[in-house]
């Protein structure tokens, strides 16, 4: 049985009596944040706020190409990173954009709606406020003064996608990354996201859909 780590966010979840008597089929929408909410990358928004936009969209782009494993490009950039203050991260997190259809949508629905980031829940906390769902994500360690000292988990995204198939009858995932595809892989449906750069082909290869802006998107998520 798998489980998201005992300290990241929680949600209790119970099946309704319609679903029980099979009247209703309750589907959990799981959402990359970077590219697909947001409406830029994240850690590269950071790095060019630190002046080190150079090395973060060299890392970036060869992990959303799958040249390097998200695990191991998530710690490189973790340690390029790590000596910004989380207040100072913070405050630039909360500056990005989201998309304003797949916003709206997740706040109509925002029981069945979860984002499942590589991110660090420290640094993304402004966007958990702003959204209001459940998030997955990667967790830090932080010392007695709240400062982050290391790593303690890094989001691998097919058990987040696993632990929701648990807890709903069907799973549509939508992201547009190479990383999104361990989730797409556990997925019911998968729905590739080029609302900001052009999906890689071998996250397309293991679509059902491909939608090509916010609002598309959202038509067709509420066909499903």
């Amino acid at each position: 049985m798998y489980r998201q780590a005992t300290h990241a966010q929680t949600l209790t979840f119970q099946r309704s009596p319609a679903l029980l008597k099979g009247e209703e089929i309750q589907t959990a929408f799981a959402f990359d944040l970077d590219g697909t909410i947001t409406r830029a990358e994240l850690l590269p928004m950071i790095a060019s706020e630190l002046g080190l936009e150079a090395e973060m969209r060299l890392l970036t782009e060869l992990t959303m190409a799958g040249v390097i494993p998200f695990e191991d490009s998530f710690r490189l950039r973790f340690a390029i990173l790590r000596s910004a203050g989380i207040d100072r991260i913070r405050s630039i997190v909360s500056q990005v954009e989201f998309d304003p259809d797949i916003e709206a949508f997740i706040r109509e629905n925002v029981e069945r709606c979860f984002v499942v980031t590589g991110n660090l829940d420290l640094w993304v906390q402004p966007l958990m406020e702003r959204l209001k769902c459940q998030f997955y994500t990667s967790t830090a360690i932080t010392d007695a003064d709240g400062r982050i000292t290391g790593l303690d988990t890094v989001m691998r995204k097919n058990v987040a996608g696993l632990e929701l198939k648990e807890r709903f009858d069907r799973l549509v995932s939508i992201g547009d990354g190479f990383n999104d595809i361990p989730i797409f892989d556990v997925a019911d449906i998968g729905i590739a996201f080029a609302g900001l750069h052009s999906a890689p082909d071998a996250l397309i290869s293991v679509s059902n859909y491909v939608a090509l802006d916010g609002k598309s998107l959202c038509r067709l998520l509420n066909t499903l």
